[in-house]
């Protein structure tokens, strides 16, 4: 675990704005080039539906007319939360550490999805509580032993925030510089959706009740006390919707930090994200927060039954791909539709034209 002194700090500061700045803007040339060529395939104008939409996106964001995304890899960070202290979650805060063991040997759901389409999967402990510096096979990125309880003040301070951040940055440039072409989310973190609820209702200023769900299966008492627990960390930490770093700090967790630096720097290195879940599309929602550009390097991958869910796709302004009422987390969804967008990409690049095929085409 690097130290946190003010000199690191301060580096990790300049590190997060810099990325934000380098997010380019989309150029509609790019997709415009897409259209023509997918118009030009063999089959009746837009009969491709959503992949065409797909393709195309990926051609602008990077600036390729025959775009590879081949090279998939899910990051799925995981952290504990200090507001477990609270009763928010069906399961103890110990959970977060055996699943991801879990992960590590292959018995997750996740992995069984990423070996089945071909995707790496990279588990990073990023606030994972106790000492997992021996685990084989895991990405060793720990900022510190979980989050606050952020009903009692904010969840993590300035230079755990920025250095959580400037962890996903990092991982967005490695996979980058090892010429990854498509990036997806992933977390695990037990009390992670009661962070991200509270994101969700200071982002979108909705109500906490209107946004928290049962997560790892509350009952409606259960669901009742979560929203409680929230509207108290709302009160103490005053969290500005404006400000959307002092949100993070005070009412996220250490993966949603991560992920959302994850978003930012996949976005600057020109690599289609992925978003999987609730908690994923709370990091992106700060992500965008932070850069609205952003929005166009995202796909949603799937509308969560978790009920801040919606609020949040509205916020980043994204359609999810698949609706399998899902909310496990971990990337499954991400994964899923990592393969769909893999498939429009080889749709644009390997179907014939009409030209090509002798084909004739459409009466005017």
């Amino acid at each position: 675990m690097r130290a946190l002194s003010a000199n690191n700090t301060k580096q990790a500061e300049a590190i997060v704005q810099q990325t934000i700045a380098s997010v380019p803007l989309l150029r509609k040339e790019w997709h415009d080039r897409a259209v023509q060529r997918l118009n030009s395939l063999t089959k009746p104008l837009g009969s491709l539906g959503r992949l065409e939409e797909i393709a195309a996106r990926v051609v602008a964001i990077r600036e390729e007319l025959r775009p590879d995304c081949s090279s998939k890899v899910i990051f799925t960070m995981a952290a504990d939360h200090g507001v477990t202290d609270e009763g928010v979650s069906a399961y103890p805060k110990a959970v977060t550490r055996q699943i991801v063991l879990n992960f590590l040997s292959g018995g997750a759901a996740i992995n069984v999805l990423c070996r089945h389409l071909g995707i790496d999967v990279q588990v990073v402990d990023i606030g994972v509580d106790g000492d997992t510096s021996e685990l084989s096979g895991l990405v060793e990125k720990k900022v510190a032993h979980g989050t606050r309880n952020m009903a009692r003040g904010p969840a993590m301070n300035s230079a755990e925030m920025y250095r959580a951040l400037e962890v996903g940055i990092e991982l967005a440039n490695d996979a980058a510089d090892s010429r990854r072409t498509l990036i997806g989310t992933g977390e695990m973190g037990i009390g992670n959706t009661t962070a991200a609820s509270a994101i969700t209702a200071v982002l979108t200023g909705m109500p906490a009740a209107q946004v928290t769900g049962p997560g790892t299966g509350l009952d409606d008492a259960g669901v009742r006390h979560k929203v409680e627990v929230i509207e108290r960390a709302l009160a103490v930490n005053h969290p500005d919707p404006s400000d959307p770093l002092q949100v993070l700090q005070a009412v996220g967790g250490l993966e949603i930090a991560g992920l959302a630096g994850l978003v930012l720097g996949g976005a600057a290195r020109r690599i289609p994200v992925v978003v999987d879940g609730f908690i994923s599309t709370a990091a992106a929602a700060i992500a965008c927060a932070l850069q609205p550009r952003v929005r166009d390097f995202l796909f949603a991958a799937h509308r969560s039954s978790e009920p801040g869910q919606e609020a949040l796709l509205k916020f980043i302004g994204q359609s999810p791909l698949l609706d399998l009422k899902m909310r496990l987390g971990e990337g499954t969804g991400a994964a899923l539709c990592m393969s769909l967008i893999e498939s429009a990409t080889k749709l644009l690049n390997e179907m014939a034209t009409f030209s090509s095929a002798g084909v004739s085409e459409a009466s005017a």
